[in-house]
């Protein structure tokens, strides 16, 4: 006789489904939870990968960001007018001919200012050695402006008789100045040169690519920046891009334009290098509060020649077209596009040429820019990231123009 109890009868009916109902809904959320634990780690591990990856990879590049992030400003500069080249002309089989052509005018608007600089000085630079053998024999004669000082004058005139215009003590500082000196400058400039040429020569095989590959990057960033931070993201981005833009007009069209204008006054005065002059304040004009400097240095050799009222005149105009151009052209350039405060674009570039150098320059304003529009939205009375009517809008008004192609 068995003493195992007898199995209790399996419910039947409609008990029995419902016990069977719940026990299938239990396995499966237990099934479900343990696949959610797994997928979230999944997702972590991969983040951890590709953070991982990406820091790898900006270490390995990391002698290359410059060249890499100056061929990214030139593109958005130029892309717009490439854009219409590709519409007009079409893109070709194999999309180089456009690309290269706009590679080879980038490179151009820097060679070709360069090339004109480096030619007129190499073409006067007997001048100096002429000048320093005439400082050897005969002293430096003390510039007309000093005698007429205000006060001082005796002291000035003293020392500058006993250092400068006597031969044996200027001999003795030209020496003393260039004893063991040019060689070790030389080499210097040798290697600033060339290392300012690689970083220019990926800089052109950089934007090459970009020009040839840039619609289809400009579809992976704007999806990716979508699928990661939202709308938000993508609008952020095309900010950055308008700031970019608007630093380009602002700062290189402005700065351009205020050397060719002094320049033109630098050659009526009879300034001696106008064209390097010229050349040297349409670079610092592009940084503010730069160009003074530059033009200071030429009214002062004008003073030294004697010309006082040219001197004057120079410095004047100076201050007059730079006043002009850094508070009426540029912030209405660059903060029209940016819609930002004057106040915030001088911060940006100031600050980014502080922290990364000339690159800064375009940088910085771009930061600022995006900063301000995060503010703006979050600040705002409504959600703007559910405003999708808005966002096409703008995603229009700023989206690159589709190269055709053949």
């Amino acid at each position: 006789m068995s003493l195992t109890p007898p199995t209790p009868p399996r419910p039947t009916g409609a008990s029995g489904a419902q016990q069977d109902s719940a026990s299938g809904a239990q396995q499966n959320s237990a099934s479900g939870s343990h696949l959610d634990l797994a997928s979230r780690a999944q997702q972590a591990a991969s983040a951890a990968l590709a953070l991982a990856l990406l820091l790898l990879g900006v270490y390995t590049l990391r002698a290359f960001l410059a060249p890499l992030a100056w061929a990214g400003i030139f593109a958005i500069a130029f892309w717009p007018l490439y854009g219409r080249a590709c519409a007009r002309f079409g893109t070709g089989r194999y999309n180089v001919l456009l690309p290269a052509v706009f590679t080879l005018a980038v490179a151009l608007i820097f060679v070709a200012p360069l090339s004109l600089v480096g030619v007129e000085l190499a073409s006067d630079s007997h001048l100096v050695s002429d000048w320093l053998h005439d400082v050897e024999q005969n002293g430096i004669q003390e510039p007309s402006l000093l005698h007429h000082l205000p006060f001082g004058q005796a002291a000035v005139d003293g020392w500058w008789q006993e250092n400068l215009a006597d031969p044996g003590s200027a001999r003795e500082l030209v020496q003393r100045a260039t004893r063991d000196h040019v060689a070790d400058t030389g080499r210097v400039i040798i290697a600033q040169v060339a290392r300012r040429l690689t970083v220019f020569v990926f800089t052109l095989l950089t934007l090459f690519f970009l020009f040839r590959e840039g619609e289809a990057l400009t579809t992976q960033l704007r999806r990716s920046a979508n699928r990661t931070f939202g709308p938000g993201g993508e609008r952020v981005g095309r900010q950055m891009i308008v700031s970019v833009h608007g630093t380009v007009n602002g700062l290189v069209l402005v700065g351009i334009g205020v050397g060719v204008v002094l320049g033109i006054v630098y050659a009526i005065a009879g300034v001696p290098e106008a064209t390097a002059f010229g050349a040297a304040t349409a670079v610092a004009a592009m940084i503010p509060l730069a160009a003074p400097v530059v033009f200071a240095i030429a009214a002062l050799t004008l003073l030294a020649k004697g010309a006082v009222a040219w001197g004057v005149t120079v410095f004047c105009t100076g201050m007059a077209v730079t006043f002009a151009a850094d508070h009426f052209v540029r912030p209405t350039l660059i903060g029209g596009a940016t819609k930002l405060p004057f106040l915030w674009v001088l911060l940006g570039i100031l600050g980014g040429v502080e922290v990364w150098g000339l690159i800064g320059l375009f940088v910085g304003p771009a930061i600022m820019a995006a900063l301000m529009l995060l503010w703006r939205e979050w600040a705002a009375e409504h959600d703007p990231f559910e405003d999708g009517a808005e966002d096409g809008e703008a995603d229009d008004a700023v989206k690159p123009r589709t190269p055709a192609g053949n």
